[in-house]
């Protein structure tokens, strides 16, 4: 562990000490929960659409969790704005743990993708292709 996983591990904290973009948001063009019964965590990922539907103008969350969870959220909600739902869709853990910055042990992984799979999931109930009330790292 040099100095960059230090680095990475103040941007965690920070990022859960003052998350970005966290509250709910009123014109939402869709919103959709998520949890990690094994941790707690549980998260609702806020995203608004542009007129055409397909590019990311905002993203917020709201929830409760580890340092981990709550702070890939935040960073997931800043890193979102101005894709597209394609490129959601085509995120996987390895995107989201290299946003993170450092190793994750993997009892902590369902915390770092819960964000993730809730934000895609919620999408892919937006568009029709899913049905489900409440995304669970566990299944």
């Amino acid at each position: 562990m040099g100095m960059g996983s230090d680095m990475y591990r103040q941007q965690i904290l920070d990022h859960y000490k003052n998350p970005r973009n966290y509250g709910e948001l009123e014109d939402a063009t869709f919103s959709h929960v998520g949890e990690n019964p094994m941790c707690g965590d549980e998260i609702e990922m806020h995203v608004k659409l542009d007129d055409d539907e397909e590019e990311i103008e905002f993203v917020s969350f709201t929830g409760d969790g580890c340092a981990i969870s709550q702070a890939s959220a935040s960073m997931l909600s800043e890193k979102l704005q101005g894709t597209t739902l394609d490129e959601l869709e085509a995120m996987d853990r390895d995107d989201v743990i290299d946003m993170l910055g450092v190793d994750i042990s993997p009892m902590r992984v369902k915390c770092a993708v819960l964000a993730e799979k809730v934000a895609q999931d919620g999408a892919d109930i937006y568009k029709g292709e899913l049905d489900v009330e409440k995304t669970k790292t566990e299944e």
